[in-house]
């Protein structure tokens, strides 16, 4: 068997950034709970199940007796309840995180795992196990190219086509982030430059992948860096528009406009790596612009983009996003997040929810 640490590390590969609920399924926790189904042999097809109470009441010691006759032999110590010996890896308090978290949400929603279905919800029986193809993964002698086929199987297998295009995204985004530069291709035909980073990735998503779908005469106004680099704008543009914009004090990442001539809207984007989304006093600093230019609150959106609505940069900052603002992630392009302000009037919620298209027959 592969020890807990290999098992977490495996863990990493086979869930990457972009997965749903990653942290769930990549953490020790989630290593510990592989470990132990494949300890006792929970695995599809056979008729072995696996409960939170053999992860939580594993042990170092245990751990590491992995012959045949041990195996069996912690199969019925949990079974009469009795007591295992050395240093226990959790207290019994970690039964509902294991069982609601890692299994339930995590590894049973990603195919890793099945649940019997003949026992009532209620039932405290054992009734987890690895699928076949999943604890297949944890061979360890498998070498490097079979097992990154076998991540590649079990992937198009198991997670839905929404998981797999974010994934996607995400190494996309990653390769990209470590060449040398980004380039960037603007509405108008001409290319840009960008430094190298991820926020520059996520730039080039907003203009090349949100711009197309969500405006219907996409024009890019300003992009700048946070190096106080302004890699591109159109002053005539802004001077048709009556758009100030101080490269040293306003500095927005991105300003965009929609010129189709029945409605049009200029859009405020701030690009968030780490820090840096649309707050309220972001919003009111460049609301002010639009309104020296004659703008109304109608004509004007602002909005804040994100690798993905996993990573640890929306988590972080979606807390402080303000009210009447939209949330866009590269990975999911054409999906938007709307922070829907109730307080400039009543709406009701089935009139949203015809305005937004959800529910329904489609």
């Amino acid at each position: 068997m592969l020890t807990r640490p290999q098992i977490e590390e495996r863990l990493q590969l086979i869930f990457p950034p972009g997965t749903p609920k990653r942290n769930y399924c990549t953490r020790e926790l989630a290593a510990s709970t592989v470990f132990a189904g494949l300890y006792i042999g929970a695995v599809q097809g056979t008729d072995s199940y696996l409960g939170p109470v053999h992860v939580y009441r594993m042990t170092a010691e245990q751990a590491e007796k992995l012959d045949e006759v041990s195996r069996n032999k912690y199969v019925e110590l949990i079974k009469r309840k009795q007591a295992i010996f050395g240093t226990r890896w959790y207290a019994d308090n970690t039964r509902e995180p294991i069982r609601d978290e890692t299994l339930r949400e995590g590894l049973v929603d990603l195919g890793a795992v099945t649940v019997r279905r003949d026992l009532p919800t209620t039932s405290g029986m054992p009734k987890y196990q690895l699928t076949q193809q999943f604890a297949a993964l944890f061979d360890p002698d498998l070498g490097d190219q079979e097992l990154i086929e076998r991540i590649d199987a079990f992937r198009k297998r198991s997670l839905s086509p929404t998981a797999l295009a974010r994934i996607r995204a995400r190494q996309e985004a990653g390769r990209t982030a470590a060449g040398e530069a980004v380039f960037v291709d603007l509405p108008s035909g001409e290319r840009r430059r960008l430094s190298t980073g991820e926020s520059s990735v996520i730039i080039k998503s907003v203009v090349e992948q949100f711009m197309p779908r969500f405006l219907a005469s996409p024009a890019v106004l300003w992009i700048s860096e946070s190096s106080n680099k302004v890699v591109a704008r159109d002053d005539a543009l802004l001077a048709k528009l009556g758009l100030a914009i101080e490269a040293d004090k306003h500095l927005p990442d991105l300003v965009m406009a929609d010129l189709d001539q029945d409605r049009f809207v200029l859009v405020f984007a701030e690009v968030v790596a780490t820090d840096g989304a649309i707050t309220e006093a972001r919003r009111n600093a460049l609301m002010k612009i639009a309104t020296k230019a004659g703008l109304g609150s109608r004509d004007v959106a602002f909005l804040t983009a994100y690798a993905d609505r996993d990573s640890p940069a929306f988590r972080k900052t979606i807390s402080s996003m303000s009210w009447g603002s939209f949330a866009w992630f590269a990975s999911e392009p054409d999906r938007l997040l709307i922070m829907h302000d109730q307080s400039t009037g009543t709406t009701r919620l089935v009139d949203l929810m015809q305005q937004w298209q959800i529910g329904g027959d489609d």
